[in-house]
């Protein structure tokens, strides 16, 4: 199961933060790739080179360059989950992926009353923010 990453922020002593689509965050600390991969020991010698890291294409891992990179898997199961008060938020976008729903479902469960604006659902802009729980509690586990 893909767990596809939606951001990345690179953290002082060669960490990572990984905020989800599901709207997990975890910490990743790279210093145990530097001894099992040198590959990544370039790293350390060239902090501009960590700081470039940025999310892949489609959100299946994370990249520093064409040679070096790191799955969703990688980042999910060796990750450290870390509060934020963001937990369990995540766009409509994200939420019709991992539910296989069409935005237009979510707009309408508002209008009906199913997701409740600033309970279940809030606007940011033009961007509608649903939490994990609602979306479990209206439409069961996510299909991913």
């Amino acid at each position: 199961m893909f767990h596809k990453v939606k951001s990345v922020s690179p953290l002082p002593d060669f960490k990572l933060s990984i905020q989800f689509s599901e709207g997990v965050t975890k910490l990743y600390d790279l210093h145990p790739l530097f001894e099992r991969i040198p590959a990544f020991c370039f790293l350390k010698e060239d902090p501009a080179a960590f700081g470039s890291v940025c999310v892949d294409v489609g959100g299946y891992g994370i990249i520093w360059d064409d040679d070096l990179d790191l799955s969703c898997d990688e980042l999910w199961e060796h990750g450290i989950r870390i509060e934020t008060p963001f937990d369990g938020l995540m766009a409509f976008s994200d939420a019709t992926t991992l539910w296989g729903l069409n935005e237009s479902t979510l707009r309408k469960a508002i209008a009906y009353g199913k997701l409740v604006n600033g309970v279940d659902v809030c606007k940011f802009g033009k961007q509608w923010v649903v939490s994990m729980d609602a979306m479990e509690r209206e439409y069961g586990a996510a299909v991913r």
